[in-house]
């Protein structure tokens, strides 16, 4: 069984940030400015060792760019998520919304399309790893057959684990406080990315995935309704519109 995501215990530990990348000066640049921003950095140029450098020291994120040498990020995400969830950010040259996509559907839990900024990519470090906190305040829910403990950010579906993303558990957690309330893409990126802004088909593909993980049939989803015209809303009794 897939172990979850545990966050570092030793809350004074600067976070480490893997940075994958084979140009670089892009990685030079990234992970400079990481670097002042007061995490630990550590580099890798291609997809091997970026998985060994992953394996001798767990990075708490991971900076990936898509296009590299030999192996494509897309398979190292593959590869890291097969030895356990861990945050990916990933990085992409491409304007093809059909990469970015790809990129979310193996589970990276945001995108940067380059040129970017160091700086917004840095508040995109920040804001995937502050989600990365258990929420010791939040009570445990339970709805569907589905539980979720946001303090353990542990989440079961009829007593099994599930190996959720950190943004498919955050998408979940919040759905299933509010109940029959229906929320648009634009809330769901506000209020579970955090931001005001973005591509929404983010929202889009962490739905399917996280359908695709509790539902009976993700093609006829019943407890993750699609509300035409408006967004998406949680039915605990799962009924039939």
């Amino acid at each position: 069984m897939q172990q979850p995501y545990e966050p570092p215990r030793d809350a004074g530990r600067a976070a480490r940030v893997l940075v994958v990348d084979d140009d670089p000066t892009v990685a030079e640049v990234v992970a400079g400015y990481l670097d002042r921003a007061g995490y630990r950095v550590d580099r890798a140029d291609d997809g091997p060792t970026a998985l060994i450098r992953a394996a001798a020291h767990r990075p708490d994120l991971v900076v990936l760019d898509l296009m590299l040498p030999g192996m494509d990020g897309l398979e190292v995400c593959r590869r890291l998520r097969g030895h356990g969830p861990v945050p990916v950010i990933m990085l992409t040259a491409r304007g093809d919304e059909d990469d970015r996509v790809l990129g979310l559907e193996v589970g990276a839990d945001d995108y940067v399309t380059k040129p970017f900024s160091p700086r917004e990519l840095v508040l995109r470090v920040e804001s995937v790893l502050r989600r990365t906190r258990p929420d010791t305040s939040a009570r445990p829910l339970s709805a569907a057959g589905l539980a979720v403990d946001p303090a353990a950010r542990r989440a079961t579906r009829n007593g099994t684990e599930l190996a959720l993303t950190l943004r498919e558990f955050d998408l979940l957690a919040f759905l299933m406080r509010r109940p029959g309330v229906a929320h648009s893409r634009e809330d769901l990126m506000r209020e579970v990315w955090g931001w005001d802004f973005g591509d929404l088909s983010t929202v889009t593909v962490h739905v399917r995935r996280l359908r695709g993980k509790i539902e009976d049939d993700p093609a006829d989803p019943r407890l993750i309704r699609t509300v035409w015209g408006v967004g998406y809303r949680f039915e605990p009794g799962g009924e039939a519109d």
